[in-house]
């Protein structure tokens, strides 16, 4: 079994999975449908070509720092200034990143983690107002998808986890196998990107949480908090 294994951080992220009209929001973590849209992107796959070749990977995700949500407002006026559209809210994270996993065959994994390092479209994280900060492609590996979202090291900014205490509890969400429990399901399936017929249909979700050891803590005197310490005789 093999992993192709990304960190998606940067200043700006944006995952709309159910967006309408004048509010443009954002998921708490990246979709299957944006990532494999950055996967297309680096392939060189256009909108209107099929998406054939990414369908079928099984995808998952460790919010290894959630950010913050921020809501910006735009405006638009005509060029003579008489007419205005209407004012649109969108909805940012900040200081995100995260820890995506894909499972898929060892031949396309590589291709795609080749793809990444010289993408032959702009590589965005959501929206193209969001560029990646730092590399995306972290390699492919021989782990299960499992084993990669829970084993993998944290990949915090330094000053985050130097805060933090010296163990996290993250959480992960990814595509829910036939044989287990639905968390929920989310629009974010995607089948193919054409303007004139975007089409996406639903995916099963699997969401729990994982244990992390934070290395920084201990370097930043650091302890656990504990509430009944206070009482000891």
């Amino acid at each position: 079994m093999s992993v192709l294994v990304l960190r998606l951080a940067g200043p700006l992220q944006s995952w709309g999975s159910s967006s309408r009209f004048a509010r443009r929001g954002t998921e708490i973590a990246p979709t299957k449908s944006g990532v494999i849209g950055l996967l297309a992107a680096a392939r060189g796959i256009r909108r209107t070509e099929p998406l054939t070749e990414l369908l079928g990977l099984e995808f998952g995700v460790r919010l290894d720092q959630p950010g913050q949500l921020l809501r910006d407002f735009q405006t638009a006026h005509s060029l003579d200034g008489r007419t205005s559209a209407p004012l649109t809210y969108r909805y940012y994270l900040t200081d995100a990143a995260f820890l995506v996993v894909l499972s898929g065959e060892r031949e396309l994994l590589h291709g795609l983690a080749e793809a990444l390092s010289r993408p032959q479209f702009p590589l965005y994280l959501g929206r193209r107002s969001c560029p990646p900060a730092g590399p995306i492609n972290l390699g492919v590996h021989d782990l299960t998808l499992d084993g990669a979202l829970t084993t993998w090291p944290w990949l915090a900014a330094d000053w985050y986890r130097r805060k933090a205490a010296s163990t996290i509890r993250l959480e992960i969400i990814r595509d829910a196998r036939p044989d287990e429990p639905v968390t929920e399901t989310v629009p974010d399936e995607p089948v193919s990107f054409d303007p004139a017929h975007r089409q996406h249909t639903w995916r099963s979700v699997l969401r729990r949480h994982v244990d992390v050891t934070n290395d920084l803590a201990e370097r930043a005197h650091i302890t656990d908090h504990d509430p009944m310490s206070l009482l000891g005789g």
